[in-house]
């Protein structure tokens, strides 16, 4: 099966693939707010439909939140899973969009066209390259280059409830060879890249009390321990000055880099002054001895997310408070142990405690870091067929965040993911005048066309 006729059916049907976009976009399928429910069950019907149309036996699986679609189409070789969620974000502000964000259209711009609308790079544009992809295949040869399945979440915007107990009840029919997901961008405007690395994420609330109540700071100042004192020394003690985290075995489990993924990330150029400069720093902050996209994309991190303690209104109040607390979180990397950070922490904390002083923790679940094997040859022969499709040649990169579904991929399936996306910094997800470049919905239906026919090969 050659691929060009894949390719010039993408490029002929385009106009088509814009209408069936703009008809899912329309849809206010906003999982977090109840009012929608039956929104987001339409979005889910739609799609089911949609996906029969091209011979997917494809169902809407119905769970105690919003619907998970779920289509197979049969075919040889290897057995290929496309994740997408088809919830949005809340529209709202409404009085900041340009136009009714549920109304959908294509607008030009300086850099080229766009649509916009709620939703059209997150996460339904980035869904559809890869179903209008599937289509041309369909189209031109009547049936698809490998064994497809399609698995469509309608609860990502919202925590993902029914996530996890869905696929465990389904693990066998979940089950592929590569699970491949769209919710990722570009680096920069022209360079496609394939997430192999995702950081997990600890958070935990310290809460230390000192005396039974405020005090008055005349009476009891110089007498009597000051929580805020003794919160601020302990966490000022969690870096070292060249930005090392000084928590005992805290780096148990941090791999360094391969010197091929190195060298593509030294290929990137990234200019961490501009990155700084956006929001007025100039010196990154980490690990001195690690560069910027290391810091951001492989390095674990300790911060300070909030601080609280004492009066903070207007004037002043001149007491010393009874307690003090911080939010503090950890992204962790490689095979780092989220569980024996926080027994790290708590033994560094308590170990520094007054006697006069005690300790409460408020913890949430942890996650652990997410990390693909690129010795998977799909890895490869993807980031052969991107090469193919943009002007820059693609690259393995990391993601400073986390993106759970990849985790659950691993653990619950065993199975490994490829993060693909073909959206931009400048999308405005999650905000108004939310917007899809008409560009990355183009190449990304032929890029992923050129991924399928990649992974067919021998």
């Amino acid at each position: 099966m050659t691929i060009s006729k894949v390719l010039n059916q993408i490029d002929e049907d385009l106009p088509n693939s814009i209408d069936r976009l703009f008809e899912l976009l329309k849809i206010k399928s906003i999982s977090t707010d109840h009012a929608y429910k039956s929104e987001c069950k339409k979005a889910a019907d739609w799609l089911v439909s949609d996906l029969r149309t091209m011979g997917f036996d494809a169902n809407r699986r119905d769970t105690s939140g919003h619907p998970m679609v779920v289509g197979h189409s049969k075919g040889t070789g290897p057995h290929v899973m496309f994740y997408g969620h088809y919830d949005v974000q809340p529209a709202d502000p409404l009085e900041l969009w340009d136009s009714p964000p549920f109304e959908p259209k294509l607008e030009e711009t300086k850099k080229g066209k766009v649509i916009r609308a709620r939703g059209a790079a997150d996460d339904k544009g980035q869904l559809m390259t890869f179903v209008e992809a599937c289509r041309a295949w369909k189209k031109i040869h009547g049936k698809l280059p490998v064994q497809v399945s399609m698995f469509f979440e309608g609860e990502e915007e919202s925590g993902s409830p029914s996530l996890v107990p869905f696929m465990k009840a389904n693990a066998s029919e979940l089950k592929s060879d590569i699970a491949l997901i769209c919710d990722t961008g570009l680096y920069g405007e022209e360079t496609p890249a394939i997430v192999t690395m995702l950081r997990g994420l600890v958070k935990i609330e310290v809460q230390i009390t000192g005396p039974s109540r405020d005090l008055h700071s005349g009476m009891y100042g110089g007498i009597s321990i000051n929580p805020i004192r003794i919160l601020t020394k302990i966490l000022s003690g969690l870096h070292d000055i060249d930005g090392h985290i000084t928590l005992p075995k805290f780096y148990d489990g941090v791999h360094d880099l391969s010197n091929e993924l190195k060298t593509q990330w030294e290929n990137l150029n990234f200019d961490h002054s501009h990155f700084l400069n956006e929001v007025d720093l100039s010196v990154p902050a980490g690990e001195i001895e690690y560069s910027p996209l290391e810091m951001i994309w492989s390095r674990p991190t300790c911060d300070v997310n909030g601080i609280s303690g004492g009066y903070q209104g207007e004037g002043f109040k001149t007491v010393l408070p009874s307690k003090a607390s911080a939010k503090i979180s950890f992204r962790l990397v490689g095979d780092q142990e989220p569980v024996k950070i926080i027994e790290s922490l708590k033994t560094y904390i308590e170990k520094n405690l007054p006697e006069d002083c005690s300790v409460d923790y408020i913890e949430e679940t942890p996650s652990k870091a997410t990390h693909m094997s690129t010795t998977n040859v799909a890895f490869e022969k993807a980031r052969q067929a991107l090469s193919l499709e943009w002007p820059k040649e693609a690259a393995f990169v990391g993601c400073g965040g986390s993106i759970p579904i990849a985790g659950h991929f691993k653990e619950i399936l065993d199975t490994d993911a490829m993060l693909i996306g073909f959206g931009k910094d400048d999308d405005q997800i999650h905000s108004p005048n939310e917007k899809y470049d008409l560009s990355s919905f183009h190449r990304g239906i032929r890029s992923w066309a050129r991924i399928l026919d990649q992974l067919a090969r021998d």
